[in-house]
């Protein structure tokens, strides 16, 4: 298995000339859309439509008016003024998304960077949402289904690397590489050897690009900190400076909340994946 990452969403319209027929692109947005997108799902939401733009979003309520509307611009949920009279009915707080505000609904959802990176791994075979939230269930999918590559998508904060993003990138790449805590993974031993693990599941040996090592590396360096890293970092300071958004951060970082794998379908919404 091929296992490759874009760490800036700069290279994101490069996608469109990269043949991505057998690839599994895993998109992280972890502040916050992707970890909103399955704590929807896992809290009854039918769908999620991600679009790149509210006009796009605007577009999909008039054509189904039962459709609720989530995202943001800078951080915070979209209101009137931004959509020509129309408040969102959802920001990107995964905390908003409760089991009474999205059993059964479809959700349309545009963000500044997390929707933008879904819709632009389009050509891929196949495209899921991760996060810290439903990290293992994830991995276990792509070892289950061994695609030819992986490529690790990090979302990112406009046009800059996102270190919460990159930190979830790696998080995943060491575990289909047989590093870390996982099931049948190595012992301790050979975890602080640094030594490269087969996983029972792995058909053939992983080929790794230097960005997917950077992220992996970037990850093992800060895992045991990792609240206190990602505070630092551009989006969860602007998060933890919002009264109202500050507890997303940790709410966002907790590992493996959701047993559950979010796919993007043929028809360009996301649904749990069977």
């Amino acid at each position: 298995m091929k296992i490759d990452a874009i760490l800036s969403p700069a290279e994101l319209p490069a996608l469109a000339k990269r043949d991505l027929r057998n690839a599994t692109c895993v998109v992280f947005d972890v502040l916050r859309a992707t970890s909103t997108i399955v704590t929807a799902l896992h809290n009854g939401a039918r769908a999620i439509m991600p679009v790149s733009e509210i006009a796009e979003a605007l577009a999909c309520r008039r054509k189904q008016p039962d459709l609720l509307l989530g995202g943001e611009r800078d951080g915070v949920k979209i209101r009137a003024a931004q959509t020509g009279g129309v408040d969102f009915d959802l920001g990107n707080s995964p905390r908003e998304y409760t089991p009474e505000k999205v059993r059964g609904k479809t959700i349309v959802s545009t963000t500044t960077n997390g929707t933008r990176a879904l819709r632009a791994c389009a050509g891929a075979q196949t495209v899921l949402a991760a996060s810290f939230l439903n990290l293992t269930a994830t991995a276990k999918f792509i070892r289950q289904h061994q695609p030819a590559e992986v490529l690790l998508v990090c979302a990112g904060t406009r046009e800059n690397v996102a270190t919460e993003d990159v930190l979830a990138a790696g998080a995943l790449g060491e575990m289909l590489i047989g590093w870390g805590e996982t099931p049948g993974g190595p012992n301790a031993a050979q975890m602080q050897s640094g030594s490269r693990v087969r996983s029972p599941h792995q058909k053939e040996k992983n080929e790794l690009s230097d960005s997917a090592e950077t992220a992996i590396s970037t990850w093992r360096k800060s895992k045991a900190n990792l609240l206190e890293v990602v505070s630092g970092a551009e989006n969860a300071r602007r998060l933890l400076a919002n009264p109202e958004l500050r507890d997303d951060v940790a709410f966002c970082l907790q590992r493996d909340v959701y047993n559950l794998v979010a796919a993007l379908g043929r028809d360009g919404a996301i649904r749990i994946s069977i």
